[in-house]
């Protein structure tokens, strides 16, 4: 099955090729050669560039955007609007079956900000599934949200894509820092806290719920793409924490998502599970 990787040399990008199954042939589509992958060179905001580099291809799974929650909507409009119809008008027109989006908890970040720091306790009931209703914290959630929607637009009205799925991930991290101490530890690095601080601690207390380490990332990721069920559906990318408000036994039940990893298993920032 040939799998094309929009932004593959972003952090969830990398996470699956370093865990990548030999299921899968994946190639790379991004501005820039990837230094593992076949690599198509282009813009996602360019539609004649991304139907030549979809051309023969089985499936997508898009994460090319931009990424920061700050983005303003001159960054948002090219890459994560016109990106997205890009993307799934490619599918259409190129007869991809399978569509892997990369959405975001940031879709349903008003949750996060209406209940926190409360929210961040193991004991805090609030569970958040594939049925809420959105509630986008920023341009760059609500950019995702039009993802979704329109992921769903073209699986109901096209014969392609035959299947989308949508991920709202949580905390994935680039390799120094996959725990869930990474962003407290980032911080102490950066020179923004110290380990001491109430900020670090923090910190620490929202990872141990939205992690979800870099291999069970991959692993939700291949389950979408082995799936041959769903038509379309949501599906929320974490970790097995304990604490998280976000439910993963919808992709458990749907997809077979089985997460290797928990953020409950580390006690310090050494800790280490294996």
């Amino acid at each position: 099955m040939n799998i094309i990787i929009t932004g593959a040399s972003g952090i969830v990008g990398q996470a699956i090729v370093d865990s990548q199954s030999k299921c899968f042939n994946y190639s790379s589509y991004d501005l820039e050669k990837h230094s593992e992958l076949e690599t198509k060179i282009g813009d996602i905001s360019n539609y004649h560039s991304v139907k030549q580099a979809f051309t023969g291809q089985d499936g997508v799974v898009h994460l090319a955007a931009d990424p920061n929650v700050d983005a303003n909507f001159d960054s948002i409009l090219p890459n994560n609007i016109i990106g997205a119809y890009n993307c799934l008008e490619a599918c259409r027109e190129c007869e991809l079956t399978t569509a892997v989006l990369a959405s975001s908890n940031h879709v349903v970040g008003m949750y996060e900000r209406e209940h926190a720091p409360e929210l961040y306790r193991p004991d805090y009931e609030l569970k958040l599934d594939h049925t809420v209703p959105i509630r986008p914290d920023s341009l760059y959630g609500t950019s995702k949200a039009f993802l979704e929607a329109l992921g769903r637009y073209y699986v109901e009205n096209y014969t392609y894509p035959k299947q989308v799925y949508a991920l709202r991930i949580g905390s994935v991290r680039e390799p120094t820092y996959d725990h869930p101490y990474g962003d407290a530890e980032k911080g102490v690095d950066d020179g923004l806290w110290e380990r001491s601080s109430e900020a670090y601690q923090r910190e620490v207390r929202r990872m141990k719920a939205t992690w979800q380490s870099r291999r069970d990332v991959a692993s939700l990721i291949e389950c979408c793409l082995r799936d041959e069920a769903v038509n379309f559906d949501i599906f929320y990318g974490v970790s097995n924490n304990d604490a998280s408000w976000f439910d993963i036994s919808y992709a458990r039940e749907q997809i077979g998502y089985k997460p290797q990893d928990s953020a409950d298993e580390w006690e310090t920032p050494d800790t280490n599970p294996e």
